[in-house]
Formats: C-alpha cells, structure tokens, sequence
C-alpha cells in the first residue's frame, strides 16, 4: 500500500500518522500535487462532507500591541501603516457581527490586540458577546484575546462564549526567533485553560516565516496534542514594516501540501484555511476546498480579503456549500463528547502516539520516508527556493469595524 493509501486509511480510522509520513506529504512534486489532494480530500468528505463553515472576524481593538511578534502588523514597533483604534463598543461591534452573519457566516470571532485581557476587558467582551446574542441567537461566538490569567476563560464562558482562539502558531524550538515577550509554554497553557473552563479550544498555525518541514510538522503535531477542535492555518501576510516583510516563501502548491497534511494529521478537526489564502493560494483557492472545510469570510483583522460575494459564488462553484446554522460542524464522535479534540475518544488519540511532537514551526527541510515517499519523492529534498514577492496582493483593511465605510462580507 502506498504511502497516500495509507494516509486516507489512517484518515478515517482517526488515527495518527508517524512523522516520516506527515514530512513525505510536505517532500511530494507539483506532478504528484492532485494525487495529494485527492487523497486528502477523501478524508475531509467523510467526516465533513461537501459543506464548508463560514467564520467573521471582528476587530474589536486594532494596532498598539505592547508584544513583538515579528509576523504581526499590530506588533510593538510596527511600521505597518494599519488601522489603530480602541475598544469598539458592544453596539459598534454586534453591528460589525451582523454583516458576516448576513453573509452566510454562522461563526463570529472577537479579537483584539494585546497581551492578553484585563478584568474589565473580559467585562466589555463579555458585554459584546451579550449584545451579539440578543440579536442572533444561534451564532457561535469565539474570543482571541491573548493570554488569559486564572479565571477568564470561565467568564467568558458564563458570558456565552463558544470557543477560544489562541494559536500555537510555530514550532516550540524556534518560537524564541519570532517572538520574545512570551513564551511557546505561555501560548500552551491559554489553549490548555480554555479547554479546561469548557470552552472549545481552536489553535492553529502560521505557515512561510522561513521554518522548515520539521517545524511544520512539528507544531501540528503538537497542535493535535493540545486537542482542539479547530485549527487555522494561516499564510504570512509579509506586511511592510514588519520584521518579517520580505519572508515570500510560499507557492500555492505549497499551501496545498501544508492543508493536506494538516489534514490527514488532524482528519476530523475542523480545519480552516484563515489569513493569506488570497495572497498565496491566489487562483487556486477553490482547489483547497477539498482540504479544509472552514474559512473566513471577507476581510481579516488588518488586511482586505476577498470580498464576501466572491467567497460564495467560489465555494458553490467548486462544488461545496454553506453549513447551515443548524447544522452541526463537528463529527458526532466529537460533537457529543465533552469539548475537547481529535484524541480525546476512546480510540482516537490526537497527541496519544509517541510521535505526537511538542509544539514547532513551519517550512522547508527533510521530508525524509521509508520507501521513498510517494512516486520516488527524494529523501531530503532542498529547501524551497523563495518565491516571488506580491506586495501587490497585501492590501491594508481601511473598511469596517474601526470605520465608517461599510464591511467586506
């Protein structure tokens, strides 16, 4: 059996790959890329069908963030010339809320800039959430805010919150190179305390600040450990003024591969394709359907995506369709299980193999698998060569939440 058999096999059964396989997805040719999707996408219909979630960000507070990470446009010392503006009110925010839930999208996901939240940030969140709700009763609601201390994930949860986001983002051992005011453990222990208070803990990825395939395997193993329900993988958006401004090192085929191997390491996870489709996935964006079944609708938290209208006439031209809001996301092993992940089940075992890694980074590298990988894959390949660069594509947010024009949904 060939390594993409085995993959789906393992899909299915919900059970975990071994490294060397997860490195050989990454390691596989352009000429094998639609053997790769294909099988991927096997895997994604059985536990998710044709459907695809659609999630709306809201920027509750943009720009001024006293923490350093270099791929961020809000960061300390960025030159990025974003929108910068303080706590929108509950009012302001529902209002932004409820042009994606017009959109189709039955997910909202609060964010703001910042170390993580006071008391009485979690206080104004917490009214937000309720103003959210008194108008839309059915719609997930999901919190990014950062660090949480001791205590705020159960109010927030007593507030009527859904879920939390806080991504792991990159590999544990090269964590310290894109970030120093924080800790990987600190990013672990936010996803662990969300978890714990019963929230349904989302963590994800950025992929293409200059990691290699080990990192990337590496922190969606990791990923799979932590046991969330869902998990972004976000493309770097290389805004000028960043650190990280001149890091293009992603192609489509690329994006592809990483989603598939996201995928076939976390089969029955909502896997959501997030910042950056537009900017490097491009025209291939339908393609990676087949791979996730979740994206964000319209623009992002400081940049334009592309608009609402193109994202729906593009999912039901690829052959897909809008989850409805009744209808539940998860598998029903997972749905009705105490919130938690793809390991959390008797059987299942999302961080439960030896391989299940401690939390990495993400991009070129080794590759390496027993046989040759698939159609005589090289055993360590070289280090993808960096691709051009598309500032064109990087277009500032200067709509919505924040302003007076109208949102993109």
């Amino acid at each position: 059996m060939d390594l993409l058999n085995t993959l789906v096999d393992k899909g299915l059964r919900r059970e975990l790959p071994t490294r060397e396989e997860a490195l050989a997805v990454l390691a596989t040719s352009d000429d094998d890329l639609l053997d790769v999707v294909a099988a991927a996408g096997k895997v994604r219909r059985h536990w998710f069908g044709r459907r695809v979630k659609l999630n709306y960000l809201v920027n509750l507070k943009s720009g001024l963030c006293p923490e350093d990470c270099s791929y961020c446009s809000q960061r300390l010392g960025s030159k990025a010339e974003i929108l910068k503006y303080t706590w929108l009110k509950p009012d302001e925010a529902s209002q932004a809320a409820a042009a994606g839930l017009a959109g189709g999208a039955k997910r909202v996901c609060l964010v703001a800039s910042g170390r993580g939240p006071t008391d009485r940030d979690v206080d104004r969140v917490s009214d937000t959430i309720k103003a959210i709700k008194d108008q839309n009763e059915d719609v997930e609601v999901c919190a990014c805010l950062g660090l949480l201390s001791d205590g705020q994930a159960e109010r927030l949860r007593e507030a009527g919150a859904d879920a939390y986001n806080h991504n792991l983002n990159t590999s544990e051992s090269t964590y310290g190179d894109i970030t120093t005011t924080h800790t990987y453990a600190d990013r672990v222990d936010t996803v662990q305390k969300a978890h714990a208070a019963g929230l349904s803990a989302c963590s994800g990825l950025i992929a293409g600040m200059g990691e290699s395939d080990e990192d990337l395997v590496d922190v969606v193993y990791s990923l799979r450990a932590l046991d969330p329900d869902s998990v972004p993988v976000n493309f770097l958006i290389p805004f000028e003024g960043t650190p990280l401004a001149k890091e293009w090192n992603l192609t489509p085929q690329r994006c592809l591969r990483i989603l598939a191997m996201v995928r076939f390491v976390c089969p029955d996870v909502e896997v959501r394709i997030a910042g950056g489709r537009e900017v490097h996935l491009r025209t291939m964006q339908p393609l990676a359907l087949n791979l996730a079944n979740s994206i964000f609708l319209g623009d992002y938290l400081t940049s334009e995506g592309q608009a609402g209208k193109a994202d729906l006439e593009m999912i039901a031209d690829a052959g897909f369709e809008v989850e409805g809001a009744g209808e539940v996301t998860l598998p029903e092993h997972r749905a009705t299980a105490a919130v938690g992940g793809c390991g959390s089940h008797e059987g299942a075992g999302c961080g439960s193999g030896a391989e299940a890694g401690c939390g990495s980074h993400a991009e070129a590298g080794c590759g390496s698998h027993t046989g040759g990988g698939v159609c005589g894959t090289a055993a360590t390949p070289a280090t993808p060569a960096a691709q051009e660069a598309r500032p064109d594509l990087v277009a500032v947010r200067r709509r919505g939440a924040g302003t007076d024009l109208a949102p993109n949904a």
